[in-house]
């Protein structure tokens, strides 16, 4: 098996701060600077799955950081470097308590609200007669809680008031930040022969109090993408949509009777099934970019990594 990614222990000058989320890992440098190293583990139904997936940290990080320089006409962002294919450092901003969920098309966890019955989402109404991936009149928002454990949850915009959450006016602004990056994600993957279905953007505040885009955009793991060519012909004839997203492996879960509920295990992942998920990491890079997958060397990845953000830091403080 490829060497991967499953677990960082760097200490670096300055760190104040270690934050182990789900899939990255993030060092705190002097309180004001972060490395946001994105690891080859991969998540579901908020659970982080036993084996790593070659390549998958650097396709996330070089499809984030091209989205990120792609938009900072929109928004600003907190990306500074990119000093190995798998890391990100930048500045640190104080997050916001929302995930901004925009939806396009009526998939994954919108489909099954609509498939047991339920016609509003975070208090959004959703048309009847809708089938699976169709597409909706207008992008609908569909904001979440940022849990820093356990199950993030739906909720309104005006449950977001109400509990102070974000301000109106900051929340108006990013209402209008996600509509305007989702429209941006939709032009390039058209240019692409993609759709962009659905994505979610987190947004927090520099020093100064200005709003920014953090962590990552239009990548598998935050969005899900269909084929642009063959999509029509499939919803005509009841068809499921081939997904270039992280929803495949949460269907194998399924189907292997796991959703993340008390008393289920993890599936066993074979080796041909983790080369499969890397497989569609690296084709979604591809098509997502248009660029050819380049494959770095991973021989000894943990001090590939390590090596590559002591040279930045060391030539950021000369």
């Amino acid at each position: 098996m490829i060497n991967t990614i499953v677990k960082t222990e760097f200490t670096f000058p300055e760190q104040t701060k270690l934050y182990k989320g789900k899939v990255r890992d993030v060092y705190t440098i002097n309180k004001d600077t972060l490395i946001m190293i994105a690891t080859d583990r991969i998540s579901a139904f908020d659970h982080v799955l036993p084996k790593g997936i070659p390549f998958k940290g650097q396709v996330l990080n070089q499809i984030a950081s091209k989205f990120l320089k792609a938009t900072t006409d929109i928004v600003p962002n907190w990306l500074e470097a990119t000093p190995d294919p798998s890391v990100s450092i930048g500045k640190r901003c104080e997050p916001f308590k929302v995930e901004m969920v925009i939806r396009g098309y009526l998939t994954g966890h919108a489909w099954r609200e609509y498939r047991d019955g339920k016609r509003m989402l975070c208090g959004v109404s959703m048309p009847d007669g809708m089938k699976e991936n169709d597409k909706f009149p207008m992008p609908i928002l569909t904001p979440t809680t940022k849990a820093d454990v356990g199950h993030d949850e739906d909720i309104s915009r005006e449950e977001i008031l109400a509990q102070g959450l974000v301000s109106e006016q900051d929340y108006l602004q990013l209402e209008n930040y996600t509509k305007a990056l989702f429209a941006r994600g939709t032009e390039m993957a058209a240019e692409r022969g993609l759709i962009l279905v659905d994505t979610k953007y987190e947004f927090g505040t520099d020093n100064g109090g200005v709003i920014t885009l953090i962590d990552e955009i239009h990548t598998p793991d935050s969005s899900r993408y269909f084929y642009k060519d063959g999509y029509q012909q499939s919803q005509d004839r009841g068809e499921k949509q081939k997904q270039l997203s992280k929803e495949f492996v949460r269907q194998w879960l399924i189907e292997n009777g796991f959703q993340g509920k008390e008393g289920q295990s993890i599936p066993f992942m074979s080796d041909e099934f983790v080369a499969s998920v890397s497989e569609r990491y690296i084709e979604l890079f591809e098509h997502i970019t248009g660029e050819k997958f380049v494959k770095q060397e991973v021989k000894d990845v943990l001090k590939r990594v390590e090596q590559n953000i002591l040279n930045y830091l060391a030539y950021k403080i000369s």
